[in-house]
C-alpha cells in the first residue's frame, strides 16, 4: 500500500472521465490527461447511442461537467505524456507536457468573435475533414474546456510573423502569443490507461472507392452528418451535390475480420452502429431506404436483437449477407456495389454508400506503451489476462476501454470503474467525512420574494429544433408572468452556456430557472448544480421536457409540436412560480456491503471490496461457492478456469473481511442507502446484519430446452454438458460426426436475445474435439456466428481445422429425427439451396441463459425493476451499467445479462468499485424531494402507511398521526396521492404548484 493518494487518468474518453469520477468520490485526487483541447474522446462524435436512440452528447454532457467541476480532479488538456518512472517503494513519478493554446482559459468566454474574423480555413478534424474551422478554434461546441485554442501549424503569425487580428478583436484580452509549453510534475500511486481508440482508414482498401468517390463516406463521418452539431446541422446530405441520397447502402467489416490489411479481429460494434445509423437515416428522412451487406450481425448485448428486428420489421432497413467486392460508378455516375447472392454476381445502384469501419489501437499507442513500460499485444492493444481483464503487465498501472480489445461504451464504463476498484485496493483510500464538494457560495434567501424567472430554451439542433420552432417558444416565454430573462440556448447544457445561465442569475437577480430542454432523468442534476454554484437553493429550478415528450413523440407535425412546447414551457414556468426551496439531510454510511450470490461475479465484487478494507456479508443460497463456473471447464483462451475457482474460493474463503454464508436466502431487506438491515435464513439458523450497500449476483441458468430429442436420448446433450463430458474423459473416435445447433430456443419471440457466449462455447468445443481427435466430423448449424472482438480468430482457426459452419434461417429450423437407432439431422443450407442430412453420433445443443425465475421475489424485496426476460435492469444502458435507480444497490454478473467470464469479472469490479464510491464515505446527503406531514390535517387513518413501498411511515401512537423517516422516503409520493385530508405535500409537487401546473 503507498501512501500517495494521487492517480493519473491517460485518456479524457468517457472510460477517462468515468474512472475519474468514481476515483475523485472515493476521496482520490485524479489528474486526468487529454491530448485533444477537450475531455469527451469519440462519444461526442456519434450522433445517437444504440439501442436507447440517446442523443450522444445530451448524455455525455452532464458527465464532462460533473468531471470539469469535480474539486478531486484536475483536468490537463491539450496535454502529453513525457515519462513516467517508478518510485522506489511504490508508485511514480510523471512529467506531462502541457501544450500552448496561446488563450488564457481564465479570460476566454468563447464569444466567438475571434474565430469570426480569423481568415485562416483548415479542414476540422472533429468533423471528419466535412467542413471547416478556422486556425483559432473550439474543438466542438459542448467542448470542455469551453475556450479557445490557436492551431499554430495554421497560423498566419506562426507561418508569417503577422495577423493577429483574434489579438486585436478580442474584448477580454485573452490571446496570448507568448504563451508557452509547460512540463508537470507529479508523483502519483498508480496509473489508469484509457487511451482510447482509432477508426480504420478505408484508403488502403482502394476496391471501396474511398477518397475517389465523394459520396463513399465512412461510417464515423456519416455519425457527424447525422449530429445535430455536425456539418449540416444533423440533415442528410450527400457530399457531392448535397441533395438527400434516397438508397443508402452500408458494407460492413471494412478493416475488421479481414487478413489482408493484418485485422483478423471483429470490432465488435460496428453491426449495431450500422444498424443505428440506418434506423436515425430513416427518422431523419423517410424517403432513405438504407440496405446492409454483412457476413454475421453481431447483435450479441443487451436488447441489441430487440433493435435489430425493429431496424428491420419498424423502419424496413433491408439485409443482405453478402461480402462486397468493390464499389464503383456506372454510366451515369451512380454508385454501383458489386456482391454476390446466392452464389451469383450482382450489382445494385445507390446514392451514397457508408463503410462500417472498424477500430483499432491508437497511432501513438506503441510510443505510450514504451513511456509506461507496458506490454502490447501482436494487434497494438494494451495486453490484458482474461481473468484480470483490467490489469496490465505493469503492477500499479491498469487499463479500461477500447484500447485492450473492441468494446462498446458500457464496457468500457464498467472497465473504467473496475480499474477504480482496482486502485483502490492498492491505495485504500481514508472514508471521507465531508458532507458537501467545496466551492458553492452561501446560499440567498429568497423566500417571500416576488418570483424572478429565468427561462432557457434549449435548441439542441434537429433533436428539438428540427421539429419545434425554438425563436417562436423563446418569445412566448419571454411573455410569461414572473419571466425577467427569457433566452435561446443552443445547447444548455454545454459548459459555456451553463456559465451563461449562472451569469444571468445574479444579471437579472433571478430567483427561479425554468429549462425547457430533453429529459430531466439525465439532466437535472446538472442544472441543479448550476443554479446551486449562482447561490440559488438546487430545487428553486423547473424543467420542461420539450424533447422527449414533445419533438420526438410530433416529428410529423411542426405546428402542433410547437404549440405544445410552448404549453409544456408555460406549465413548467406556472410551477417555477410556486417553488420554494427545500433542504437535504445528513446520512450515515454503514462502511459494510451485502453480496447477494456466491458465483465467479458475486465472489469476485466481495474480494474487491474486502480488499479495499470494507466489510462484506456473502450469502449464497447453494452449499458451495462457485455457481455455475463449477460447470465451465475450458476457456477459449486456453486458461483454465477450475483453476480460478479454487483460487477465488480459497481467498474468499480465508479473508478476514468477509464472512459467507452458504445454504442461505434472503428473507428481507428494509432501510435505505447506507443503512439496510437484512434477514437471511440458513441452513440451521437466521442471521441479520446492517450495511450500507447490496450488490446482486445471483447468476443465470442453462436453458432446459425441449426440441431436437433433448431429455430423450443422451447423445443430445448441452454445450455445457459437453463440456463436462470432455473434462471427464470423453474422446470422440476418429470418424464420430457431432453437430452442434446454436440459437436453440434462443433469438425467438420467447426469449428474444442473444446469449453471448454461446458461439464462443461452441468453437471451443469444437477445437477441444479437434484437439483429442483431429478427424472428427464437427458441423455447427448457426444463424450467425457472433465470435466478437478478438474470439474471431478462434472461429477462423476452427474452419482451418476443418469444422464446417452451415447457416441455416429461422424459417427453415434445422431437424432432428431417430431412425432405427441412429441420430439423423436434415438442414437446408441457404448457400447452395438444397437440404443437406447428416448423421450424428453425438448432438450438442447452444441453448443459452434464462434468467432466475426467483428474480422477481428479490426485485421485489429491493424495489428494483426487471426486463421483459427477467434480467435485472440498470438505472441507464449506456451509462449507468451496474448501478441500479435504487440507490445504493448495484448489480453484477449473469443476472444482468449473458456475459463470459472475463465480462463478469470485470462487471463484479465495477459494482464494487460503484459501492466503494459510497462506503468511502462517512455521510451523504438524501434527496430534499420528499414527503411531509402536516399533523394539524393528518387523522392517523393508515392508508399512507399502507401504499409506502419504502416502509418510511409510521403511526405515531401518542398524537395518532403518521410520520415520516425523512431518509427513508424516496418522493414517489404515492401517499400523497392517497391522503384524503390533504395532509400530505411531496416536496416540489405540492398541491399548490400542481394545481398551477395543471391550470397554467
Amino acid at each position: 500500500m503507498t501512501e500517495n493518494k494521487k492517480v493519473l487518468v491517460i485518456g479524457g474518453g468517457i472510460a477517462g472521465i468515468q474512472a475519474s469520477l468514481d476515483l475523485a468520490e472515493m476521496g482520490a485526487q485524479v489528474h486526468l490527461l487529454e491530448g485533444t483541447p477537450s475531455i469527451g474522446g469519440r462519444m461526442p462524435q456519434l450522433d445517437k447511442t444504440f439501442p436507447t436512440n440517446d442523443c450522444s452528447i445530451c448524455i455525455l454532457a452532464p458527465k464532462m461537467s460533473e468531471c470539469a467541476r469535480h474539486p478531486n480532479i484536475t483536468l490537463h488538456t491539450y496535454s502529453e505524456l513525457l515519462g513516467v518512472h517508478r518510485l522506489n517503494g511504490a508508485g511514480f513519478h510523471v512529467k506531462i507536457l502541457k501544450k500552448p493554446t496561446y488563450v488564457d482559459a481564465q479570460k476566454c468566454i468563447a464569444c466567438g468573435l475571434c474565430a469570426a474574423k480569423c481568415p485562416t480555413k483548415v479542414k476540422d478534424e472533429f468533423d471528419m475533414d466535412l467542413r471547416e474551422r478556422r486556425a483559432i478554434y473550439r474543438y466542438f461546441l459542448q467542448s470542455i474546456p469551453s475556450s479557445y485554442v490557436i492551431d499554430e501549424t495554421n497560423c498566419r503569425y506562426f507561418i508569417k510573423g503577422k495577423c493577429q487580428v483574434c489579438e486585436k478583436i478580442c474584448e477580454r484580452g485573452a490571446i496570448d502569443f507568448e504563451d508557452r509549453p509547460k512540463e508537470i510534475e507529479l508523483e502519483v500511486g498508480s496509473i489508469i490507461v484509457s487511451a482510447g481508440i482509432d477508426p480504420f482508414n478505408p484508403k488502403s482498401l482502394t476496391q471501396y472507392g474511398y477518397g475517389r468517390h465523394k459520396d463513399v463516406i465512412t461510417s464515423l463521418e456519416f455519425e457527424r452528418l447525422l449530429s445535430a452539431s455536425g456539418p449540416t446541422q444533423g440533415h442528410i446530405a450527400r457530399p457531392s451535390d448535397h441533395k438527400i441520397p434516397k438508397k443508402v447502402a452500408f458494407i460492413q467489416c471494412i478493416g475488421s475480420r479481414d487478413l489482408k490489411v493484418k485485422n483478423d479481429y471483429c470490432s465488435a460494434v460496428c453491426c449495431m452502429y450500422a444498424l443505428k445509423e440506418a434506423v436515425i437515416a430513416r427518422e431523419h428522412e423517410k424517403e432513405i431506404t438504407p440496405t446492409i451487406f454483412f457476413m454475421d450481425m453481431r447483435c450479441y448485448g443487451k436488447d441489441f436483437d430487440k433493435y435489430y428486428q425493429r431496424a428491420e420489421e419498424q423502419f424496413g432497413v433491408s439485409f443482405k449477407r453478402s461480402r462486397v467486392s468493390k464499389v464503383d460508378t456506372d454510366e451515369n455516375d451512380h454508385l454501383e456495389v458489386h456482391y454476390v447472392e446466392n452464389g451469383l454476381p450482382k450489382r445494385a445502384a445507390f446514392d451514397l454508400v457508408i463503410l462500417s469501419v472498424g477500430i483499432g489501437p491508437r497511432k501513438d499507442i506503441a510510443t505510450l506503451a514504451d513511456k509506461l513500460g507496458i506490454e502490447l499485444n501482436d494487434l497494438g492493444f494494451i495486453q490484458t489476462h482474461p481473468f484480470t481483464p483490467i490489469e496490465t503487465s505493469q503492477p500499479g498501472i491498469y487499463v479500461s476501454g477500447a484500447i485492450s480489445s473492441p468494446k462498446d461504451i458500457p464496457e468500457s464504463i464498467m472497465e473504467a470503474s473496475s480499474a477504480a476498484a482496482r486502485v483502490s485496493e492498492d491505495l485504500k483510500f481514508p472514508r471521507q467525512k465531508e458532507l458537501a464538494k467545496e466551492g458553492y457560495p452561501e446560499e440567498l434567501n429568497v423566500v417571500g420574494d416576488r418570483p424572478r424567472i429565468g427561462a432557457f430554451i434549449c435548441h439542441c439542433g434537429i433533436n428539438i429544433a428540427g421539429v419545434v420552432d425554438v425563436e417562436e417558444v423563446t418569445k412566448y416565454a419571454s411573455r410569461l408572468p414572473y419571466v425577467e430573462w427569457a433566452e435561446r440556448g443552443l445547447f444548455t447544457c454545454s459548459q459555456d452556456f451553463l456559465e451563461t445561465i449562472k451569469q444571468r442569475i445574479k444579471e437579472h437577480s433571478l430567483n427561479r430557472v425554468m429549462v425547457a430542454s430533453c429529459s430531466p432523468r439525465t439532466h437535472e442534476p446538472l442544472f441543479r448544480d448550476t443554479v446551486r454554484e449562482a447561490g440559488l437553493n438546487e430545487y428553486l429550478f423547473e424543467m420542461a421536457n420539450i424533447r422527449d415528450q414533445c419533438s420526438w413523440v410530433h416529428m410529423e407535425d411542426k405546428d402542433a409540436a410547437t404549440q405544445k412546447a410552448k404549453d409544456l414551457v408555460k406549465m413548467a414556468v406556472s410551477k417555477a412560480a410556486n417553488l420554494t426551496p427545500l433542504k437535504k439531510l445528513p446520512v450515515s454510511i454503514d462502511p459494510k456491503a451485502l453480496v447477494i450470490g456466491g458465483g465467479l461475479s458475486g465472489m469476485t465484487a466481495a474480494l474487491s471490496l474486502a480488499n479495499q478494507g470494507y466489510k462484506v456479508y456473502l450469502v449464497e443460497r447453494e452449499s458451495e461457492l462457485g455457481g455455475n463456473l463449477r460447470r465451465i471447464c475450458f476457456a477459449l483462451e486456453g486458461e483454465d478456469p477450475q483453476e480460478l475457482l479454487s483460487l477465488t474460493i480459497k481467498e474468499v474463503e480465508g479473508h478476514p473481511n468477509i464472512e459467507v454464508y452458504k445454504s442461505a436466502t434472503v428473507l428481507d431487506v428494509s432501510g435505505y442507502v447506507g443503512n439496510f438491515k437484512t434477514r437471511i435464513e440458513g441452513s440451521e439458523s437466521q442471521a441479520e446484519f446492517s450495511h450500507g450497500v447490496i450488490i446482486v449476483a445471483t447468476g443465470a441458468s442453462e436453458h432446459k430446452p425441449t426440441e431436437y430429442l433433448y431429455g430423450q436420448d443422451d447423445r443430445v446433450v448441452t454445450q455445457l454438458e459437453l463440456e463436462e463430458r470432455l473434462a471427464q474423459g470423453l474422446k470422440p473416435k476418429a470418424k464420430n460426426s457431432i453437430v452442434m445447433i446454436q440459437c436453440v430456443e434462443s433469438r425467438i419471440d420467447e426469449r428474444l436475445y442473444c446469449s453471448r457466449v454461446c458461439c464462443q462455447q461452441a468453437v471451443s468445443n469444437a477445437l477441444k474435439i479437434k484437439e483429442l481427435s483431429p478427424k472428427a466430423n464437427i458441423f455447427i448449424l448457426y444463424r450467425d456466428v457472433r465470435t466478437y472482438g478478438f474470439n474471431e480468430r478462434y472461429y477462423r482457426e476452427a474452419r482451418e481445422k476443418g469444422v464446417i459452419f452451415i447457416r441455416y434461417d429461422l424459417e427453415k429450423l434445422p431437424e432432428v429425427k431417430k431412425e432405427d437407432g441412429r441420430l439423423g439431422i436434415k438442414v437446408f443450407d441457404p448457400l447452395i439451396e438444397r437440404d443437406l442430412k447428416i448423421d450424428a453420433d453425438l448432438i450438442v445443443l447452444s441453448v443459452g441463459i434464462t434468467p432466475y425465475e426467483e428474480n422477481k421475489a428479490l426485485a421485489k424485496m429491493l424495489k428494483v425493476p426487471l426486463n421483459k426476460e427477467g434480467f435485472f435492469l440498470e438505472a441507464h444502458m449506456k451509462l449507468r451499467p451496474v448501478d441500479f435507480a435504487t440507490d445504493g444497490v448495484f448489480m453484477a454478473g449473469l443476472c444482468h445479462n449473458p456475459k463470459t467470464i472475463s465480462e463478469s469479472i470485470a462487471q463484479a469490479k465495477a459494482a464494487a468499485g460503484r459501492a466503494a464510491t459510497l462506503l468511502s464515505k462517512e455521510f451523504i446527503q438524501s434527496e430534499g424531494q420528499i414527503s411531509r406531514i402536516d399533523e394539524a390535517r393528518c387523522r392517523g387513518c393508515g392508508n399512507c402507511i399502507e401504499v409506502c413501498a419504502y416502509k418510511a411511515i409510521s403511526l405515531d401512537e401518542e398524537k395518532h398521526v403518521a410520520q415520516i423517516n425523512e431518509a427513508l422516503c424516496k418522493g414517489c409520493g404515492a401517499c400523497a396521492a392517497t391522503c384524503r385530508c390533504d395532509a400530505i405535500d411531496l416536496g416540489g409537487f405540492s398541491s399548490e404548484q400542481i394545481y398551477e401546473t395543471i391550470c397554467a
